[in-house]
């Protein structure tokens, strides 16, 4: 069984050997030497070969006879083979030798080829170069027009599609390192060309300001006709530029727009911004850094470059306040620089926003303002107010015309109102003061009828009897009157000139009106009236023509009430109405004048009185009042002559003033410490001077009094005088304190220092007397009677302290 096994195995392997590739035989043979059985293996190997070789030679055996016939046959072809190859031989000599020529030719044909293809070649990369080249070329010309936004534009170009094309050349790695280069060239003179658009946008702001406020105070006057023609609105001027660029190449800057490029065929042409100011550096410059992705730097840059030119815009010039024009440059400045700003914002599309432009008018407004209120407080000409005021209406209409807000603007115009007022009652005081010391206080005298009317015309008075009265014939009251009513109105038209065009109700405008006109009244005409009433060298006469005057102002007060209403249209009646109570201005001004003559007067008197030279120890009185009583009579009745114009009160309290007085000073004459002694002759001779006052009082220098009224002045004193000339001390002392005593109004104390005067002149009198013992006698008696009524008036007096 083993054997079959070893057979089958041999039998195999040798079908494996035969059929198996040679490379692979070696695990074959192996397989067989790692048995037992290779003996074996050989033999059968052996037998193999022999009965292989016996099927090659029974296969040989079979094709021996063809093999032989083809053997016969090639030897025949041997012969046929030569002459052949010599036929060859011959036939390639000769094939050579025609055949160099052709191949001499063929090799500069060849040559030709290969220069044409290279010249094709060359050909076709020069037409890649050519507009690489013209490119570049194209950009350095544009870089020498200084024409950089295009310039860019090439430059992009030529990176992103022709370089490209053409990259492996040294030239162009060399224009490739050359962009970054030529950008921040561009940058560079883009920028350079900003600086200088800032730098004359600063010196053309002023030009650019005055332009725009021209033609804002154009397009006022426009719109004002059409209001008025009913066609009304008031529309902005303001034009607006096309897209920053053109077809989407060239910017905007190639040529810029005007914004107040508006002509007026009637004047002269009237330049636009674009023939001060030339925006395309700015346009060019953001352009040129929006395509290198560097807009935010330049925007930063640009906002902030403007930011310090508004701070030197708004800070004003120290003499700024001197004159119009200092004010006027300061605006047009102003409005130049928001104007400008406003057209970036209008033709950039985001350079500036309105968040960046409001800040900017924030600040402008607030240094604005505090540079009017300053130097506006130094101003004391109402007349620059006046047109400081319409300029900053015009500066804020022209700012209000560019969308910005002008409120603030107009609420400071209400402060520097108040100041405006101030200024003029400090002009009006001045001018009532020359009215005031120019008159001369009489009586306006007129001679005829125009003159009567043109006075008539200035002053509103009516008076039927003066009307009444032939030529020539006066009016009641002096020239200042009209003069100072003139002036009220003037200052009337000053007030409200200042409140035009403020955007006010015509309510605000009459209560601002008649507000000043108070303080004029009640402030500045009172004081000049009371310095004129209080000054030393006032008169009578003058004050009694004061009362007179100020009457009729008072009296005029309600047509100035109608005079504001009729400029104002705003009724008296109205729920908010001021009312005009400068009444009490000449109220006051009267009582004063009256004060001021009741002690004039009563200087006048004690003038006089001073020229009293009494001899209090005269034995023989005279039988007539003294001279200078005489005199002081004679005064005060053409002085109360004067006062037929005054009020009945006025003159009869003056009169009753000067009488009290008189009575008081002629009283203190006889008390004065001074005088030591008073003889009875000497107060009868004082007795005259007081009969002459009462004589005086009798005789009614004013109407009006009623019976002895006025001598009821001299009351007091006449009792005193009846008692010592009638040495009536019984009845006096006897009734002493009763209602119905004769000497009501002597008073212990008076009397008694007037009885001690008297009874020294007696001791005296006793001493130098004493060679007549009846005599002696006799003025003991009345001594001692004296002395007794001493006695019992000091007991009088000491009761009534008690």
């Amino acid at each position: 069984m083993a054997e079959l096994e070893a057979a089958a195995e041999h039998e195999r392997i040798l079908r494996e050997i035969e059929s198996t590739e040679t490379a692979c035989i070696g695990p074959t043979l192996r397989s067989v030497y790692d048995g037992e059985e290779h003996g074996h293996f050989m033999e059968k190997l052996e037998l193999r070969i022999k009965n292989h070789d016996r099927e090659i030679e029974k296969m040989c055996n079979f094709h021996y006879q063809g093999f032989v016939d083809s053997i016969t046959e090639l030897l025949k072809v041997r012969g046929e083979a030569e002459k052949l190859k010599n036929q060859v031989t011959d036939t390639n000599r000769r094939l050579q030798h025609e055949g160099a020529e052709l191949l001499s030719s063929m090799k500069d044909l060849q040559q030709c080829r290969i220069q044409q293809r290279n010249i094709a070649t060359t050909v076709d990369k020069l037409n890649m170069c050519l507009p690489v080249l013209e490119m570049y070329s194209k950009l350095q010309v544009q870089m020498k027009s200084k024409r950089h936004y295009p310039a860019l534009k090439t430059l992009e170009q030529l990176e992103h599609t022709f370089l490209p094309q053409v990259s492996h050349y040294r030239f162009c790695q060399l224009m490739v390192d050359n962009i970054p280069k030529l950008r921040e060239e561009i940058k560079d003179v883009s920028m350079s060309d900003l600086k200088d658009f800032l730098e004359s946008i600063r010196k053309h702001s002023e030009r650019i300001g005055e332009t725009a406020m021209k033609q804002a105070q154009q397009q006022r006057s426009l719109d004002n006709i059409q209001s008025v023609q009913g066609k009304g609105g008031l529309a902005r001027t303001h034009t607006k530029c096309p897209s920053p660029e053109v077809n989407g190449t060239s910017p905007m800057s190639e040529q810029d727009s005007g914004i107040l490029d508006v002509e007026d065929e009637e004047e002269e042409e009237t330049p636009g911004t674009q023939d001060l100011v030339d925006f395309s550096p700015v346009y060019r410059c953001l352009h040129i850094y929006t395509v290198l992705g560097s807009r935010e730097t330049f925007e930063n840059y640009y906002r902030n470059q403007r930011r310090k030119q508004a701070r030197l815009v708004l800070q004003p010039p120290s003499n700024m306040h001197e004159t119009l024009d200092g004010y006027r440059k300061y605006f047009h400045q102003i409005v130049g620089f928001f104007v400008v700003e406003d057209h970036i914002l209008h033709t950039t599309l985001g350079l500036v926003n309105r968040a960046y432009i409001d800040e900017l008018w924030e600040l402008a407004l607030s240094k604005t303002m505090a540079a009017l209120r300053t130097h506006s407080s130094y101003c004391s000409d109402p007349n620059l107010v006046l047109d400081l005021k319409n300029l900053i209406v015009h500066f804020a209409d022209t700012l209000q015309g560019y969308g910005f807000p002008v409120n603030q603007l107009f609420d400071m115009l209400l402060e520097i109102r108040d100041q405006y007022s101030e200024i003029l009652l400090k002009k009006w005081a001045l001018l009532f003061r020359n009215i005031l010391d120019s008159d001369n206080y009489s009586p306006i005298p007129v001679t005829n009828e125009e003159t009567f009317q043109k006075l008539v015309g200035q002053f509103p008075f009516q008076d039927s009897e003066l009307e009444k009265q032939q030529f020539p014939k006066k009016f009641p009251f002096s020239e200042f009157v009209p003069k100072v009513y003139c002036q009220i109105k003037e200052f009337i038209y000053a007030c409200l000139k200042f409140s035009e065009d403020l955007h006010l109700s015509s309510t605000e405008v009459d209560d601002m009106i008649r507000k000043s006109t108070n303080l004029l009244l009640t402030r500045t005409l009172s004081n000049c009236l009371q310095n004129v009433i209080k000054r030393k060298n006032v008169g009578l006469t003058e004050l009694v023509q004061i009362i007179i005057n100020t009457t009729h102002l008072e009296v005029s007060c309600k047509y100035l009430e109608e005079f504001i209403t009729n400029i104002t249209g705003v009724l008296p009646d109205t729920v908010h109405t001021t009312k005009l109570y400068g009444l009490t201005t000449f109220k006051d001004a009267r009582q004063a004048a009256e004060e001021e003559i009741y002690t004039n007067l009563n200087q006048k008197i004690d003038q006089f009185l001073q020229l009293a030279d009494y001899d209090w120890l005269v034995s023989d009185p005279s039988t007539q009042a003294s001279d200078y009583l005489v005199d002081l009579v004679a005064f005060l009745n053409s002085t109360f002559a004067v006062f037929t114009h005054l009020p009945g009160k006025v003159a009869q309290t003056a009169c009753m003033s000067a009488c009290k007085h008189l009575s008081t000073s002629l009283t203190q004459l006889l008390l004065e410490a001074e005088v030591k002694q008073i003889t009875m002759g000497a107060l009868q001779q004082f007795n005259q001077d007081v009969k002459e006052c009462e004589r005086f009082a009798r005789s009614g220098p004013v109407p009006g009094f009623q019976g002895d009224t006025l001598q009821l002045a001299f009351i007091d004193l006449r009792q005193l005088l009846n008692l010592f000339i009638k040495w009536d001390w019984s009845t006096y002392l006897a009734d002493y304190g009763q209602p119905t005593c004769k000497y009501l109004r002597v008073n212990p104390t008076t009397a008694l220092i007037l009885l001690e005067k008297i009874h020294r002149v007696m001791k005296d009198s006793s001493r130098k007397n004493n060679v007549f013992a009846q005599f002696r006698k006799n003025e003991r008696d009345k001594q001692k009677l004296i002395e007794t009524v001493a006695k019992q008036l000091r007991s009088l007096i000491n009761s009534h302290h008690s």
